[in-house]
């Protein structure tokens, strides 16, 4: 027996209610015999409920200062939870994330943790007292309150882990598992026994919730053992781990989709050398992601470019492409919005040739034009409009069997 750290996010916790039962929970895995570290999320809504009071003191408010704010409401929960567990006659001492030794780099609203002091922890557990963290949060050198970002929850279980030698981290949510595509869009999707880190990592960083992507970047950086499991269910989960056998040898393991995307075409640039890196420069200063590119050259002089970011930064990206205008002196910009991306994801790809080439027939097969492509070793992208989303992720989910899709964790 070792430690597990478990790790419930705001659905979970969101009442009184949901509070007891995750105590019971907590108590199943305790009685097991083994040391326990709980990691929680703010209750509910209680995060939105926050950042509404700070809107209406003002609209722009200092970020060190909504940390502040932010990060009371894990501590809510956190206490909560202990005092359920000591009602039921188990030890339980709960600490804010600062407590809990989570050091951070200094920026406020999306900190990375640094490292983590461990001794207070082990010495609670040691006494056989069950360790209850509030996640999301944590404190630079400098004593200066922090919080993690979005996912900073799913982060604070597995940096945990990973700090304790934990035997395992679950992450509890109001899902049974990791599933082969969005259940509430596919009725088809299936959940799968296992998925490797780097499946998951795609999955998580193209549009699948179920995980934050610092949190399985962090698990397969420190091999921790995950498994996302429901907090409503006593069933198992999907175990996400390093290496996992294709017992029917298909090669997509899972489909991601998102829609809320814009392409944005950047025209008549100067066909130079350093035009590439000046343009997307500029736009990474300003904090703008930008995911597919696509360049074209129409003749030896000129150039056009072609990215696709979230439709909430186009007003961002036109701003700045405007300003830089006489730097990058292009003839004009174009944007469509209106748009999705569609992702399928496997590890099986790298052996098996003819996946992409597959995944556009089928969607020209049903009348869905293709719009932008990106492809990495395990994952292929496609751009298409916003209306055939979900019909897209259908026919692929059909086409390369995801239904019948089985596959466990290689015993090491």
């Amino acid at each position: 027996m070792g430690i597990i750290v478990q790790k419930f996010g705001g659905t979970s916790v969101g009442s009184v209610e949901r509070i007891q039962h995750v105590a019971k929970r907590v108590i199943l895995e305790k009685d097991a015999g083994n040391d326990v570290v709980v990691v929680v999320s703010a209750m509910g809504k209680t995060t939105d409920q926050l950042v509404s009071l700070a809107e209406q003191m003002t609209s722009k408010p200092s970020k060190r200062e909504m940390d502040m704010l932010l990060t009371t409401g894990e501590q809510v929960t956190v206490s909560l939870l202990a005092m359920a567990l000591n009602e039921q006659g188990y030890e339980a001492i709960s600490y804010t994330g600062w407590q809990a030794g989570m050091m951070t780099e200094s920026v406020h609203g999306n900190a990375r943790i640094t490292h983590i002091r461990t001794e207070k922890m082990e010495e609670q557990l040691q006494l056989g007292k069950i360790v209850i963290v509030a996640g999301f949060q944590g404190i630079t050198e400098d004593d200066e309150i922090t919080t993690l970002g979005r996912g900073g929850s799913d982060t604070t279980a597995v940096a945990l882990a990973a700090a304790l030698k934990a035997e395992k981290c679950d992450i509890y949510t109001d899902v049974t598992g990791v599933f082969t595509t969005d259940p509430r869009y596919i009725a088809e999707a299936r959940k799968l026994e296992a998925i490797s880190y780097d499946e998951m990592l795609e999955l998580a960083n193209l549009g699948a919730g179920v995980l934050h992507p610092r949190a399985v970047e962090f698990a397969k950086n420190y091999q921790v053992p995950l498994e996302v499991r429901s907090s409503l269910e006593l069933e198992r989960g999907t175990i996400v781990g390093e290496e996992i056998s294709m017992e029917q040898n298909l090669v997509v393991r899972g489909i991601a989709f998102e829609d809320q995307v814009t392409r944005v075409s950047v025209l008549g640039l100067p066909n130079e050398i350093n035009t590439l890196s000046t343009i997307f420069s500029t736009l990474a200063n300003y904090g703008i992601n930008v995911d597919i590119i696509i360049q074209s050259s129409t003749n030896e002089k000129k150039t056009s470019i072609s990215f696709s970011v979230k439709t909430a930064d186009l007003g961002d990206v036109l701003k700045v492409l405007e300003d830089y205008k006489e730097i990058l002196t292009y003839d004009k910009i174009e944007s469509e919005s209106k748009l999705s991306k569609v992702s399928i994801v496997g590890s099986g790809m790298i052996s098996n040739p003819g996946v992409a080439a597959q995944m556009f027939k089928e969607l020209s097969d049903h009348g869905i034009l293709i719009k932008m492509v990106s492809t990495s070793e395990i994952k292929v992208s496609a751009v298409v409009d916003e209306e055939n989303m979900v019909k897209a992720v259908e026919v692929l989910h059909e086409a390369f069997e995801l239904s019948k899709q089985k596959a466990t964790v290689q015993s090491s």
